[in-house]
């Protein structure tokens, strides 16, 4: 089925800002499948997080006018490598954890991601094919995203999921384009997606920080470095949540530095 072109050059360099990771998938015509779902909706930059088998015959075979995208895919190592110069990364999850985290719905998430894709890259992460991302990868992105199922037969394929939520970016691109101004969808969305005064850390760098902060906790004795319990998971949460700029990041980092050093005086003074 052939849908009429809609594309433009302003288009193309949003969507550019616009990752799909997809993370140990096992099967290589998933790998073809989501390659091919994400080319009908002008989507590019793909990223494999160690994919069982790849390159491979069959995901080419899948991708099917697609393997351009195939073959400018990069794989790397660890989802950290995969979303480090990412401001939002999404994650998809089909079912409740213990630590619930800031919910989007497939509508919301493409809002979310075309408002954010005009001036920094995003990431939407899709896990395996069997158990999805793990608890640890699920707590590496800001939100969550579900597409609610049928609840007799909730199974969604990866190329599917993929193919949903591409459909929901690029419907938001081009519903706001017709719209004289953004600003009042913009004013719609949580505070977290208004344009903002600085610029929002990368992932990269906040890996860092929520180091750097463990490392406080621990060094102030807040934490036992051997029970971390939940503390540091909500915390990610919370910071995950608010998106800090560079100054409001550079101003904790400083704190933690600050308490480190008092920490160290205080120890010394006791002997």
């Amino acid at each position: 089925m052939r849908g009429p072109a809609q594309s433009s050059p302003a288009l193309a360099i949003m969507f550019a800002n616009i990752r799909i990771v997809l993370v140990n998938t096992t099967l290589p015509a998933n790998i073809g499948s989501a390659a091919r779902a994400m080319k009908t909706m002008g989507l590019t930059d793909l990223r494999l997080v160690d994919p069982k088998i790849f390159p491979s015959a069959e995901a080419t075979a899948l991708a099917s006018g697609s393997s351009d995208i195939l073959a400018n895919a990069r794989v790397v190592a660890t989802l950290e490598e995969a979303v480090a110069d990412c401001s939002l990364v999404i994650g998809t999850s089909a079912r409740s954890r213990t630590i619930p985290w800031p919910l989007m719905d497939a509508r919301q998430a493409g809002e979310a991601v075309r408002i954010e894709s005009e001036t920094h890259p995003v990431a939407i992460v899709f896990g395996r094919e069997d158990r999805g991302l793990t608890n640890e990868e699920l707590q590496r992105c800001n939100y969550h995203v579900s597409i609610p199922t049928d609840e007799e037969y909730g199974v969604l394929n990866i190329a599917a999921a993929v193919q949903v939520l591409a459909y929901e970016v690029r419907m938001a691109h081009l519903l706001a384009a017709q719209q004289p101004s953004s600003a009042e969808q913009d004013a719609s969305m949580p505070v977290q997606f208004i344009r903002w005064d600085e610029e929002i850390v990368p992932h990269g760098d906040m890996e860092r920080f929520y180091t750097h902060f463990e490392q406080m906790l621990i060094e102030t004795g807040f934490l036992a470095e051997d029970n971390p319990r939940q503390l540091l998971a909500r915390a990610r949460r919370l910071f995950g949540r608010v998106r800090l700029d560079r100054i409001e990041y550079n101003m904790w980092r400083g704190i933690f530095t600050r308490l480190q050093e008092v920490a160290a005086e205080l120890k010394k003074a006791k002997g």
